[in-house]
């Protein structure tokens, strides 16, 4: 019997349903080999000959492929039909042929198929090739530029940049996106403009808006009125004038659907409307591909095979009626660059199932299959048509003019069951208009706009602090005296924060990566600490901010925009076989290694000065007062430089030790800079930024006090408590907080009882004399630490001594995933180390890698597996063996029958991808 492998266990569990018990399916799960990380991996000197490895964890599964092939002598390799699948067959053929599983009359060939349906499988079966060199040359190529980037660049950041951890040759510039992006928010300056508009009524008492377009009978532009005295008297020009509907243009329209999705775009989607970030997307699709309900997942293709278009087709009609279906197919063209790599588009592999059909156990994949049927769906089906509506309203004297725009929805087509996201606002056009007729008057309306204007003012300050680095809105505004017509103060704002769907859409544009690379970039540059997300924007850290200065200052050409594409795109003739990749290596490796060479020789203090002056005008903008921004603002006499620690860039000053003056790159002002916040017993009290957040300190330390008072802000989540935010300290909380830990009074039975903030939030804690270790309370509040009377105190520690360890309620879970398939609950917790999934007395801490969301039932029941095995819990290991014993008999019997040594594998959990 033929040995098929695939990546995952998943995808073998379910390739075996349609090829049954003629084949045994194993998974390799994921790469099996890789570089070493050491030098010479890539060897340039020796025409970039590269030396691979197995890792540890793949060792077992290239062992069991080959113990297969002692008895089966034919190898089918049915890895993903991309790059990467490629790559992973290419990996395993040459491990196996090294270690000799792979003889001179073993037949080897490779078998793709872009969905794992019957119909797929069995037409891929029939269909088999051989490997395909050019994509293989084209994955080494990208393989070793990523090796000689990172190996030879990162330990130049690490010997001149304390603290920063590695550089990447789509990662750096990913990152440069972010901190220029930054950059462009903190250099804007806003610019005030000021909106009116009006709430007028129909002859038959139907309200609605319009904007004032014409003032003293010229057109308005933006900023045509700029203060509020201008805005005054827009609001009497038009409040002391009768308005009337002079025209009113209603003109059809049309609205089309979006493409089907691509990778990139499946991504964008999930972001916008879910909040998802790339890798937890493309994990929820990898699951759903190997389950057969999805296409591939990893595609530049927005084309569907002619039989999925008429099977869509046919779908819209049964569900929604021919109406919905258009006189033709919907062609999209694709734009792959290189038809090698293009695949058909992410649809469903059955058009009449939708998410509740399914009946998918996890959040994520119902809401990633709902996502992509209804976006598949919608783009085979009928356009929208639509009636855009302008009506323009006039003064008699035509000094005033107003225009109201809507539109009116006459068919709904697509939108019946699908809309695309949106990055930006709606925008006017999106208002309904009640019928206005050409001619009638336009009277005020007798509501008022002020409560609109109060909801609109909120609404605009959640959403310009969220993208525009915290900028207040003010929120203004001129009001008729009857309420109807409001003129509200404006500002230009900033180009918003990167989300990951609109980076991943600008990497796209600007041609830098593939989509098999946006989730694990925009990954790598989180757990570096290079960048960080809040409320779903990036925000670049000071590492970040000073490893990008430094490569655009010594290695410019490398994280350039244009060049990294270019590469791109010579790796995709590489892929298409119409470039030798060991060429494209040697001409990158001379020039890179030359600016390596160079750049290896400087000294910490050189790159340091030359760093300083490039980014001079972002650290020491010009002052208020007019003083030089150099002088150190604390002394008065040291200049300011910008130095590295472990945690990144900052400003300090030269004069230390003796001043200890430091802030942050961001500028004088910004949070985490050193503020004076008054004395307090003769003492000065400053608010300082420190390795693990801000806090508060008074005095500077001496020979005779190396450690005076200082205390954390408390936090709460990773969030400052309110009213406790580095901007909202003053003197006063800061000296409360230098009140802790707070003596509340004697214990009865000897020993003080104190009140503090800890690592987990407010606690009091008593020592008796007789006693080893002190007892500790949580408590409820943040305030309590310093209002709790003695007598509660001491109540509180005989309850917590009588009943030890019951402090705690029961853990509750963050997931359940369902039960085991030898009974008993499966639910995923957050514990003190980090998430966990426990099963009975069994808990297994979750990797680093995986998060809770993208937990599947396999990877749980593996973890589970090992840990009950290290453990050596008698439930847990007689388990374990107990499955294999019907495959044990079954090989002895029959060497044939080898599927059942498939089970083992099918509990695991996926591969690398």
């Amino acid at each position: 019997m033929p040995v098929v492998v695939v990546e995952s266990p998943a995808k073998a569990k379910t390739i075996n349903k349609y090829l049954g018990s003629d084949y045994v399916v194993l998974a390799s799960y994921g790469h099996v080999r890789d570089l070493p990380a050491k030098d010479g991996s890539v060897d340039t000197d020796n025409d970039f000959d590269m030396t691979w490895e197995i890792g540890a964890d793949s060792r077992k599964h290239v062992a069991a492929i080959a113990e297969a092939l002692k008895t089966d002598n034919a190898l089918i390799l049915a890895t993903d039909p991309d790059r990467e699948g490629e790559a992973i067959s290419w990996h395993l053929r040459e491990a196996l042929t090294k270690r000799r599983s792979i003889k001179k009359d073993t037949a080897v060939s490779r078998v793709t198929f872009n969905a794992i349906t019957k119909a797929a499988v069995t037409e891929a079966m029939q269909n088999p090739r051989e490997i395909d060199a050019p994509l293989v040359e084209a994955y080494l190529a990208r393989r070793a530029l990523d090796y000689l980037v990172g190996f030879n660049l990162s330990p130049v950041l690490w010997r001149k940049l304390p603290g920063a951890r590695s550089a990447g040759r789509v990662q750096s510039v990913c990152l440069r996106l972010i901190v220029e992006r930054e950059t462009e928010i903190e250099a804007f300056n806003a610019r005030e403009y000021w909106q009116v508009k009006a709430l007028l009524t129909t002859p038959r008492g139907q309200e609605y808006e319009a904007r004032l377009s014409l003032l003293g009978g010229r057109k308005l532009d933006r900023f045509d009125i700029a203060n509020a005295t201008e805005a005054e008297l827009a609001v009497q020009a038009i409040t002391s004038r009768q308005l009337k509907i002079d025209s009113v243009e209603a003109k059809p329209g049309t609205r089309n659907p979006s493409a089907p999705f691509m990778t990139s775009t499946l991504q964008q989607e999930a972001s916008r409307k879910f909040g998802m970030g790339a890798r937890a997307c493309m994990n929820a699709a990898q699951r759903l591909y190997e389950a057969g309900h999805i296409t591939y997942m990893r595609t530049d293709g927005i084309d569907m095979a002619p039989e999925a278009v008429t099977a869509c087709r046919e779908a819209i009609a049964d569900r929604f009626g021919k109406e919905y279906v258009p006189s033709s197919p919907r062609i999209y063209k694709n734009k792959a660059k290189n038809a090698q790599e293009a695949h058909e588009c992410i649809r469903p592999t059955d058009m009449t199932k939708d998410a509740a059909s399914l009946s998918l156990r996890e959040d994520d994949q119902r809401k990633m299959y709902d996502l992509i049927w209804k976006r598949t769906l919608a783009c085979q089906m009928e356009a929208a048509r639509l009636e855009r509506t302008t009506v323009d309203i006039r003064s008699q004297d035509g000094q005033v003019g107003l225009r109201a725009t809507g539109q009116v929805v006459l068919f709904d087509g697509f939108l019946k069951i699908y809309e695309e996201g949106r990055d930006d606002a709606e925008g006017e056009d999106d208002n309904r208009l009640p019928q206005i007729m050409q001619g009638e008057p336009a009277h005020f309306a007798k509501s008022s706009l002020q409560a609109q204007f109060d909801k609109a003012s909120d609404k605009g300050d959640e959403l310009l602090e969220d993208a525009s680095a915290g900028m207040q809105k003010s929120s203004a505004a001129v009001l008729a005296a009857n309420g109807a017509v409001l003129a509200t103060q404006s500002f230009t704002q900033p180009p918003p924060r990167y989300t990951e769907a609109t980076l991943v859409k600008r990497m796209e544009e600007l041609g830098i990566g593939r989509p098999s690379t946006y989730a694990s970039v925009i990954t790598t540059i989180q757990d570096r600490e290079y960048v960080r997300k809040e409320q779903n924007r990036l925000f670049p850290e000071d590492k970040g901010r000073i490893v990008t200065i430094f490569l655009l200052n010594f290695f410019s050409r490398y994280v350039g925009y244009e060049f990294t594409a270019e590469l791109e795109n010579e790796l995709d003739e590489v892929s298409a076989g119409e470039m030798d990749y060991k060429a494209l290596l040697g001409r990158f490796w001379r020039d890179f290694s030359a600016a390596i060479a160079e750049t290896s020789e400087l000294r910490i203090t050189e790159v340091l000065d030359v760093l300083d002056d490039a980014l001079a005008p972002q650290l020491y903008p010009p002052r208020p007062d007019g003083s030089d921004p150099r002088i150190c603002p604390k002394c008065g006499e040291g200049r300011l430089h910008l130095k590295t620690s472990r945690t990144g860039g900052f400003v300090g000053c030269g004069n230390y030790p003796e001043c200890t003056y430091t802030r942050p790159i961001a500028g004088e002002g910004a949070v985490g800079e050193e503020r004076l916040l008054g004395s307090h017993d003769g003492e000065e009290v400053w608010l300082k930024a420190g390795r693990f957040g801000p806090y508060v300190q008074q005095g500077e330390p001496t020979p005779e006090n190396k450690k005076p008072p200082r205390a954390s802000l408390p936090k709460k989540g990773g969030a400052f408590l309110p009213g406790w935010a580095p901007e909202d300290v003053n003197l006063e909380k800061a000296v409360t907080l230098l009140t802790l830990p707070r003596v509340i009074g004697m214990h009865p039975d000897g020993g003080e009882i104190k009140s503090n903030l800890g690592r987990f939030g407010p606690y009091i804690m008593h020592q008796a004399p007789d006693e080893e270790k002190p007892v500790y309370v949580n408590l409820k509040e943040f305030q309590e630490v310093f209002e709790i009377g003695m007598n509660h105190a001491v109540e509180l520690i005989a309850h917590k001594r009588a009943n030890p360890g019951r402090g705690r309620t029961a853990a509750k879970a963050i997931r359940e995933m369902g039960d085991h398939p030898d009974g008993g609950k499966i639910a995923v917790f957050e514990g003190k180390y980090g998430p966990y999934v426990k099963w009975e007395k069994v808990n297994a801490t979750l990797p680093k890698d995986v998060e809770p969301a993208d937990l599947s039932m396999e990877q749980a029941l593996t973890l589970i597996a090992e840990k009950a095995a290290k453990k050596g819990g008698k439930k847990p290991a007689a388990k374990k063996p107990a499955a294999k014993k019907p495959a044990a008999k079954t090989t002895k019997k029959a060497p044939a029958k080898k599927p059942a040594a498939k089970k083992p594998a099918a509990k695991k959990a996926s591969g690398t991808e």
